[in-house]
């Protein structure tokens, strides 16, 4: 009996196979043109030869990456010395969005939490509330926030007219300005992960805490941040890796001096003066770099539910 159960068993499994194999096709087919084919391409591209007026030379070589690590002079035949040029670029893309994502957290966190002690018919409209400015195209809103910015604009008006300042702030084209932008731009990827930790969250637990004389501080730091960390990591890196490679606050809210990874990248591919290979060649370490981010959060959490 309990063989024929198990045989019976494994043929009905062997028959659903190839049904989940023709179910999960149209997913492996998106994510093979849609993300294996591109990074492929690019990985490829970064070992290729820069063609003079733009473009590639299919001629193999390591020389875009060198030139990120190394540099060897105007002609090339100087003795290698580290280049500290691109580093301190990827440097400050790591501060950058270091930064703005812990300015999203301490936004973000007491907003989700806001959010997931309201009545339940109100929680749809306060979500509805966060996300419908970022229904409008991103470009829009970081030009829009120039704007506010700027020397004349909206905010130092209104601060000059109200007698708190004397002259208007340089807000544009600081740290600050694009530290500002990224957190504008993935401040809800921050509050929807904690917002849904939040929700789960068995508020019985602080009631019994406080029941145990336990103050604010230790109910907050003992019970409900291990509850929902996993929202919290979640969020950090929702809000991380993208500011990690952005393009458009740094262009538009931080100036020459304030230089990003992301537009680094993108400068490489604009024109006939670009070189594919080594913007190629930058978009893998950055994409490495991020793996192994997430690699290390992985990690920890599979430490931590042990």
């Amino acid at each position: 009996m309990a063989g024929g159960a198990s045989s019976g068993g494994s043929s009905q499994s062997e028959t659903f196979a190839p049904a989940r194999c023709w179910l999960l096709l149209p997913s492996w087919v998106t994510l093979t043109i849609l993300v294996l084919a591109p990074v492929s391409m690019m990985m490829v591209y970064s070992f290729l030869t820069k063609e003079f007026r733009g473009g590639v030379i299919w001629e193999f070589t390591l020389s875009a990456y060198d030139q990120f690590f190394f540099d060897r002079g105007l002609f090339g035949d100087d003795p290698p010395v580290l280049q500290w040029t691109y580093i301190s670029i990827f440097w400050r893309s790591i501060w950058q969005a270091g930064v703005a994502t812990l300015m999203s957290l301490v936004i973000g966190f007491p907003t989700a939490y806001f959010i997931a002690t309201r009545p339940e018919k109100e929680r749809a409209i306060w979500v509805f509330l966060v996300t419908i400015p970022y229904w409008v195209n991103l470009l829009i809103r970081t030009v829009s926030m120039k704007f506010l910015l700027r020397d004349q604009g909206p905010l130092n008006d209104l601060l000059v007219g109200s007698g708190l300042l004397s002259e208007p702030l340089a807000i544009v084209n600081t740290n600050f300005a694009v530290q500002l932008g990224l957190f504008y731009s993935y401040l809800p990827f921050m509050v929807l992960p904690i917002y849904a930790a939040v929700e789960r969250y068995n508020f019985a637990l602080s009631e019994a805490a406080a029941d145990l004389y336990a103050t604010r501080w230790t109910v907050l730091r003992r019970i409900l941040l291990p509850s929902v960390k996993p929202g919290i990591v979640a969020g950090c890196i929702l809000v991380f890796v993208p500011s990690l490679g952005s393009f458009l606050a740094p262009d538009l809210l931080g100036g020459a001096k304030n230089f990003m990874i992301g537009s680094l990248i993108e400068e490489q591919f604009k024109g006939n003066a670009g070189n594919w290979p080594f913007g190629a060649a930058a978009s893998m370490i950055l994409l490495t770099l991020v793996m192994v981010i997430l690699l290390i959060s992985a990690r920890q959490q599979a430490k931590g539910e042990k």
